[in-house]
């Protein structure tokens, strides 16, 4: 039977390149031990020397170093090692054998090991190289960012990605399947309960099987019911190999004039654009900040991701399915031609030019192909998109049918970098990639249709680009929405990119052509600032730390139905509210002009300050569910009232108790096992208190991974055990260790302040 192993333990790390490292017999004794996922960029300070689009951290070239035994049984089996994501540019070698090498980041890559594997001892070594920083509009990370496993099973087997999927009606299912030298395979779908609901049988080595489903139980966002489906080969009717993957059914189309519809019902797509990274984690983010961070979003009514712009962690498109999300899931944010890449602040000139396109022409294909196949069977992806904004103008692609042209952010672009240029690459050369890119992606899934978001739609209208599409995505050009769907009868188009400005989200709401909307963006993420000491960009609906923000609330409001209101307080600067001025927060100086703002989908608010009415107010669409006062500081109490909700603001005070949250304390003890814990400093009421610096102390088999506030201009490294709390939360991230037992999290504040969560670490249970 086929064994995946866990690969993530006990790897051997050094930063810097060294000579001969892919050696088996190399003497690794002296190299720290980590745990993969791992993230090396964040362990170091920020520093204005590397690149603001990719957060101030650094890169470098790294090893990383793993001993493994394997028994007896190995000999004449198929082993197969499986690597999720590596940033960037790997080398892999197994036992002084050089396996070869994968340039992108962000895709899945394999390497058949079947000869070089022996019984007793096994070395895998892997060279990692990201020395150009500026390489990325946002973070990156540099190392092994992702999952690694070993996949051991007999001859006679299911080939990688042998087994594909598909819906072809609410009652039936067509699984096609290619294996190495069966004669026969079975697969049984069984439901949540672990009753079979079909089994079927299908003769030869490579194929596919219609299987009737009985009374299905369909997967949405509402309800993501899954059923497993365990496929098996046989040779003499003895079973080979077994292989489970998790099996939602559901149909959907994107229809020109009605819009997208699942099952049948018509649905208004209510997504969020989300970068990879988490904050003091980098880009090794463990499944369970994922989840965290999706409930949330799920609580705000959205129901779509859009993995922005990359592959994302499989693990995220795993909760996905569980949790009821629909996905776009993006290859690419360039082709051939390299963007910008912004190293001294955001549209600060002049830019870097290094990047994935020096890899697109040889990588492509591999790379696309990779992230089909490996995610061409979670339910919850209905969109694949073959690249982001590729198309923005004089960036570097030009066409004479504009001498002058701007992008989404080019109001400080240089007047020679806005004019035609002809000795930059045509923007015709487009419409050809997309092509073969498209054709790539129906080779290998039918079932979905293909979209690229398009930032200059105006012009890949003209080029053909738009018309190699299955569905055009738009990026921030709603005002286009109207006119090109008449222009272009029977062109699905949806908004893969739009701003919180809640008209955007009108021109979805009110038009039945229109399916989606894509927020930038879901959460806060590191790079793409404006410039030192700012290390994030501020444009999500959730802070770094994955706390809500004022925008949230209106999203919440937009999105929702269920009766609430939220206080938030600014400074005036109206234009950016939500983003980094205003806060959940009742604070100033005696009569201190404030401006008061409330989120809610209710019809009317009264906003209170020490029980005294300042006015009420009824909403409209042009509100945008926010209404606001200004109002003169007086220390207190806000309350605000509206059909059938209310909330309070009260001006906080100095801390006077921790209150220590974990999403779990049972851990086990397997050196993976990760657990958050939101750190609130309280003042004398129980409510939210004044800002203090956080010390963070781990007594017993743990580790603290990092602490995070989510404050743009934050420079404490990561590495250290301290940090401020903003708005008086904090969240402190810990792994497990392997020794079983208790372990403690010990919190204190320079003023004197004390907490402790205790953790309770249990074997793990297949021990």
């Amino acid at each position: 039977m086929s064994i995946r192993q866990n690969m993530d333990v006990d790897w051997r790390f050094h930063l810097g390149d060294v000579a001969d490292a892919g050696f088996m017999g190399y003497d690794d004794r002296a190299w720290r031990v980590v745990t993969l996922p791992h993230d090396w960029a964040v362990e170091h300070p920020f520093d204005p020397s590397h690149a603001s689009g990719t957060g101030y951290l650094p890169g470098g070239t790294a090893w990383y170093r793993k001993r493994f035994e394997l028994d007896e049984s190995v000999e004449g089996r198929r082993v197969r090692l499986v690597f999720q994501g590596v940033y960037k540019h790997a080398k892999i070698w197994i036992n002084s054998n050089y396996l070869g090498q994968h340039a992108y980041g962000y895709t899945s890559f394999s390497f058949d090991v079947s000869e070089f594997v022996r019984p007793g001892e096994n070395v895998i070594a892997v060279r990692v190289e990201h020395n150009d920083v500026a390489d990325s509009r946002w973070y990156t990370g540099s190392g092994i960012d992702r999952h690694v496993f070993l996949e051991i099973s007999e001859p006679v087997c299911f080939a990688e990605h042998g087994i594909f999927v598909k819906t072809l009606s609410a009652a039936c299912l067509r699984v096609e399947y290619q294996t190495h030298g069966a004669e026969e395979v079975r697969f049984r779908l069984l439901d949540a309960e672990g009753k079979e609901a079909a089994d079927i049988r299908a003769q030869g080595e490579k194929g596919s099987a219609d299987m009737p489903v009985p009374a299905p139980k369909l997967w949405s966002p509402e309800h993501p019911f899954l059923y497993t489906l365990i496929g098996e080969t046989l040779v003499n009717g003895q079973t080979t190999d077994r292989e489970e993957m998790s099996v939602g059914i559901r149909s959907f189309r994107f229809d020109p004039d009605q819009g997208f519809f699942l099952n049948g019902e018509p649905m208004k797509i209510k997504g969020v654009c989300v970068h990879h990274d988490a904050g003091c984690l980098g880009a090794a983010v463990p499944k369970g900040v994922w989840k965290r961070r999706l409930l949330k979003f799920k609580a705000a009514g959205c129901n779509a991701i859009r993995t922005a712009h990359n592959p994302p962690d499989p693990d995220l498109l795993d909760l996905c399915d569980e949790l009821g999300f629909l996905v776009m899931d993006e290859a690419f944010d360039e082709w051939e031609g390299t963007k910008n890449k912004w190293w001294q602040g955001h549209n600060v000139y002049p830019p870097k030019h290094f990047g994935y396109a020096e890899d697109f022409p040889q990588w492509h294909e591999a790379d696309l192909s990779s992230m089909v196949l490996r995610d061409r069977n979670h339910p919850c992806v209905v969109l694949w998109s073959i690249g982001n904004e590729i198309d923005y103008p004089n960036d570097p692609y030009v066409t004479p049918l504009f001498k002058e042209a701007l992008g989404n952010n080019d109001a400080n672009k240089p007047a020679a970098e806005r004019l035609y240029d002809p000795r930059k690459p045509d923007a015709g050369r487009l419409a050809k990639v997309a092509r073969e890119l498209v054709e790539i992606v129906h080779r290998l899934d039918d079932t979905r249709p293909v979209t690229s978001a398009l930032s200059f739609p105006e012009l890949s209208n003209h080029t053909g680009y738009a018309d190699a599409l299955d569905a055009a995505g738009y990026n921030y050009r709603e005002h286009f929405y109207l006119d090109d769907h008449k222009a272009y009868p029977g062109r699905v188009i949806l908004g893969s990119e739009n701003s919180h400005d809640p008209k955007a989200w009108y021109a979805v709401r009110d038009n039945a052509f229109m399916s989606a909307q894509f927020l930038w963006t879901g959460i806060d993420f590191l790079g793409e600032c404006l410039g030192w000491p700012v290390r994030i960009s501020q444009a999500g609906l959730l802070t770094l730390a994955g706390y809500e923000k004022p925008l949230y609330y209106q999203r919440k409001a937009l999105w929702t139905e269920e009766p609430f209101v939220r206080i938030a307080v600014g400074d005036g600067d109206s234009e950016r509210h939500g983003v980094w001025n205003e806060h959940f927060r009742w604070t100033g100086a005696p009569g201190q002009r404030k401006i008061v703002s409330c989120y809610t989908n209710g019809k009317a608010v009264e906003l209170f300050l020490n029980g005294q009415s300042l006015g009420k107010k009824t909403l409209s669409d042009a509100d945008g569910c926010r209404v606001c006062w200004e109002v003169a500081y007086q220390p207190g109490t806000l309350r605000a009232v509206t059909d059938g909700g209310e909330d309070e603001l009260s001006t906080a005070k100095p801390a006077a108790s921790i209150a220590l949250l974990p999403d779990k304390t049972d851990i086990f003890a397997d050196g993976q096992d990760a657990a958050q814990v939101e750190i609130c400093l309280l003042d004398e009421n129980g409510q939210p208190a004044l800002d203090e610096i956080i010390h963070c102390q781990i007594v017993g088999d743990m580790r603290l991974l990092g602490i995070e506030n989510g404050r743009p201009d934050d420079l404490t490294p990561y590495a250290e055990a301290h940090r401020s709390t903003l708005d008086g939360r904090a969240i402190a991230y810990l792994r497990a260790g392997r020794v079983p037992g208790s372990a403690s999290l010990h919190v204190w504040t320079n003023s004197g302040l004390r907490a402790s969560c205790v953790f309770d670490i249990k074997l793990p249970q297949n021990d």
